[in-house]
């Protein structure tokens, strides 16, 4: 089974059976939930949608299938065709609409798609409406608009170019300090909307582009997630061209990771703590992540005098805690950047500015910056539990087992140590307990976890 419902959407692989796949009606009846949800709670009748697509294969196909959805529930929709996830969630406001949707499964390889759903603000919804609109489409309970009230379509591709404009416009992003820096930068698009916004973007900044699986045809030519084992050829692409280093974003645009000038990878977890430390030296104020996130941004952000905050993990909760305490940058440590002055969500463009602006003022290469910050490593572990035990029990044993250290609730259980930390969750859809560990070197974060796994085996009984 590959169909995914979750608060935030829906995910899964093209074709198949309905529910137990993303097939044509699985696309149609979540459209119609999310569309119908609007009109419930919309105090306007005349309701306005932006829809915007990664370059997935399937992606003109649930398109189509999405436009005519909401279309027929008498909703008009503003088409951005090929974009990117922050283009639309910038686009939303503009626009001045009551919600949009992303076609895309992110880092997703490409026989998944998704419909990714928005607020009026341009922002992921909240549990309490995902739950909601999942409630809507398990009783198919929708009325569709009569032939005189059909929503309309409005096609603009203009957004890209407006998001670009708007990253340009940024307070501490100068275009004319990048340019005179006079980078040489690969990109890999991995042949989706990365390809057109981050050359576009670089190329107004005056950077050298290398450009590397930038055709946006759908057609992924590794793993679309932006991990170390996934990018080989950009890794060896950044050396041979001697370039000043790499960027990768994931197929939607909302991810961004580096490759060293030497061809290493500069790290997700520390894209998020890079840029930071450059708004934090200019600006200095608060910073969020969430709990599954490098230790280091609490590191930077109090080497800058902020005060440093944990999220549960996910969007829509890192978001929630950066306006609760007024946090001038945060995100999650997969490479997202959400920076407020543009919008509240992760943005590749945005973290790609910050980032050049960066190395601009500070120079040196992009290896001796990422031996500048703290030394993290962090291991990602799960042990499989029998049907049936008390998760939520185990979890709660292994909280007051380290009741003498700092312990966090708000996701699991999280347990911070001097020079490590352990997080431990369980999953919604599997019997199994997940851990991730973080400290000063790999060896020491997998014994962590190894240690921590051996211990919820032994009060599980197992």
């Amino acid at each position: 089974m590959t169909l995914i419902k979750s608060i935030s959407g829906i995910r899964g692989t093209i074709g198949g059976k309905p529910n137990d796949n993303l097939t044509p009606l699985d696309t149609v009846k979540f459209a119609a939930a999310y569309g119908s949800w609007l009109k419930q709670h919309s105090p306007r009748n005349n309701l306005k949608v932006v829809i915007g697509r990664d370059a997935r294969i399937s992606g003109k196909m649930v398109q189509d299938l999405v436009v005519a959805t909401l279309t027929g529930l008498g909703i008009d929709v503003v088409d951005l065709g090929l974009s990117t996830t922050p283009t639309v969630e910038i686009a939303v406001p503009l626009e001045k609409a009551d919600g949009g949707i992303i076609l895309t499964a992110s880092h997703n390889p490409k026989q998944w798609n998704a419909l990714k759903l928005l607020n009026e603000k341009g922002e992921f919804l909240n549990a309490h409406e995902g739950a909601a609109i999942l409630a809507l489409a398990e009783s198919s309970d929708f009325t569709f608009a009569g032939v005189e009230d059909l929503g309309r379509v409005t096609v603009n591709d203009s957004y890209l170019d407006r998001h670009i404009d708007a990253v340009l416009d940024l307070s501490l992003v100068d275009a004319a300090i990048i340019r005179k820096a006079g980078f040489k930068v690969v990109v890999d698009g991995v042949n989706s909307t990365g390809g057109i916004a981050i050359p576009r973007l670089l190329e107004r900044l005056g950077v050298a582009v290398v450009p590397l699986y930038c055709e946006p045809n759908g057609h992924f030519p590794h793993n679309p997630e932006p991990l170390r084992e996934h990018l080989g050829d950009i890794c060896e692409r950044v050396v041979v061209e001697k370039a000043d280093f790499g960027i990768v974003v994931d197929p939607d645009v909302d991810r961004l990771a580096f490759i060293s000038d030497d061809g290493e990878m500069f790290g997700e977890e520390y894209t998020l703590v890079a840029c930071a430390d450059y708004v934090l030296g200019k600006t200095p104020g608060n910073t969020v992540s969430n709990l599954s996130s490098s230790r280091a941004l609490r590191d930077v952000t109090e080497k800058h005098g902020g005060r440093y905050e944990a999220a549960a993990v996910g969007e829509v909760n890192v978001v929630a805690r950066m306006k609760e305490t007024n946090a001038i940058i945060g995100g999650e440590g997969n490479g997202g950047i959400i920076y407020p002055e543009s919008h509240y969500g992760r943005d590749a463009l945005v973290g790609t500015a910050l980032f050049l602006m960066l190395m601009a003022e500070r120079g040196g290469t992009v290896r001796e910056l990422r031996a500048s910050y703290p030394a993290y490593f962090m291991g990602k572990k799960k042990i499989a539990l029998t049907e049936g035990l008390d998760v939520d029990g185990l979890l709660s044993a292994m909280e007051n087992r380290y009741s003498n250290e700092e312990v966090t609730t708000i996701d699991g259980v999280k347990i911070d140590f001097a020079d490590s930390w352990v997080h431990l969750r369980k999953s919604n859809t599997e019997p199994i307990i997940r851990i991730y560990t973080e400290a000063r070197s790999r060896e020491a974060a997998d014994a962590l976890a190894d240690r921590f796994i051996g211990e919820i085996r032994e009060a599980a009984g197992l």
